[in-house]
């Protein structure tokens, strides 16, 4: 955690502990004053004074453990949240404007129980704390906050949310494996929060940990393209816990948390795109946007492609345009290794990607 992040929930303690310190000196006033004599008992020290002295040193470190645990707890939340956008800032500032109004409701009876000397810092230090952490709820919690808020000015989900790219997305595992999601963010067609799930970050661990070197290493690109996404700076990503426990599928997990909290599940699996589609789920398929950015091919053009192995027919060689689109091309197997121009044929489109039949033109 920077320095920056650091400076706010020290001078939170500190502001704590200065209204345990007044409370606790106010308290040992009233006790003195209680007892009516103004007479010295400890060398010139009445026992009004020796009672706000007494106090005084009581609170300071009666304060100190009181406020740093309570400063512990908000630090806590606090480092969850490393990059804000400005819609969360915002969201933040109300939370906190809504947490200083709870404080002020609910402990205003505080001001009438005594004397202002012990009734004031109670009434600072309860403020102080709910305005805290309707600051962090605020932040956690921005889409309902902006929702309930923000309609009239345009900031709610009636206008954040008309695209599913503005929406908070439930992130599957196959898009940390496959890595290309970090270039989709810093091009910008992908902003606001991921959410991911425990159950996905266990699977990478166990893909990271696994003996054969092919998973090990998916697992540990998997687990760096979630780190990567961490630091950008219009992104949030947020871990939550498993909220289908009584599900033992991984992809039924995401399927389930998908559709309570009304989000859409990012993917590049084309099986566990069509489930959550029959499930009712809002996709948003990688794998698919890949395919419709690909250059297009139809029957009658004529490409060049450089003949890499056989095909599984007789005579067919097979080989690659630069965006990895399979080309079959029939009757020149015996032109293995170099470089043909042929004919599109026909062109099949599948789950698995694009596929081009052709035949040489000389």
């Amino acid at each position: 955690m920077g320095q920056r992040d650091a400076v706010m929930p020290s001078t939170v303690v500190e502001v704590l502990r200065l209204c345990v310190v007044v409370f606790v000196a106010g308290l040992g006033f009233t006790i003195g004053e209680g007892t009516g004599s103004h007479d010295p008992v400890v060398g010139p020290f009445d026992a009004t004074s020796l009672g706000v002295i007494l106090g005084a040193g009581v609170g300071y470190v009666l304060g100190g453990v009181v406020a740093r645990l309570t400063g512990r707890s908000l630090r806590e939340a606090e480092d969850a949240v490393r990059r804000r956008s400005p819609e969360q800032l915002l969201a933040a500032g109300l939370g906190a404007v809504l947490g200083v109004l709870a404080g002020g409701g609910l402990a205003w009876p505080i001001l009438l129980a005594g004397p202002a000397t012990l009734t004031l810092p109670l009434f600072a230090f309860v403020v102080v704390t709910l305005g805290t952490l309707g600051y962090r709820l605020g932040q956690w919690q921005r889409d309902g906050l902006l929702a309930i808020f923000g309609h009239r000015a345009g900031l709610g989900p009636g206008s954040m949310s008309v695209s599913m790219a503005a929406q908070p997305k439930l992130l599957d595992s196959s898009v940390a494996v496959d890595g290309r999601i970090v270039d989709v963010v810093r091009a910008g067609f992908l902003h606001g929060r991921f959410v991911v799930a425990q159950p996905v970050l266990a699977e990478l661990q166990g893909l990271a940990d696994a003996g054969d070197d092919t998973r090990r290493a998916k697992g540990r690109r998997g687990l760096s393209t979630l780190e990567a996404l961490r630091r950008e700076r219009d992104l949030d990503v947020e871990v939550v816990d498993d909220e289908a426990p009584q599900v033992p599928d991984v992809d039924a997990k995401l399927v389930r948390m998908a559709l309570d909290r009304g989000v859409p599940l990012l993917t590049l699996d084309a099986n566990l795109a069509r489930a959550a589609n029959l499930a009712g789920c809002r996709v948003m398929n990688l794998h698919a946007l890949s395919l419709a950015l690909r250059p297009p091919v139809s029957a009658g053009d004529v490409v060049a492609v450089l003949l890499t192995r056989p095909g599984k027919e007789a005579g067919q060689a097979v080989g690659y345009l630069d965006d990895g689109t399979m080309v079959v091309v029939e009757r020149a197997r015996d032109r293995l290794g170099g470089e043909v121009r042929a004919s599109v044929t026909s062109v099949l489109t599948t789950a698995n990607g694009r596929m081009v039949f052709a035949k040489p033109t000389t």
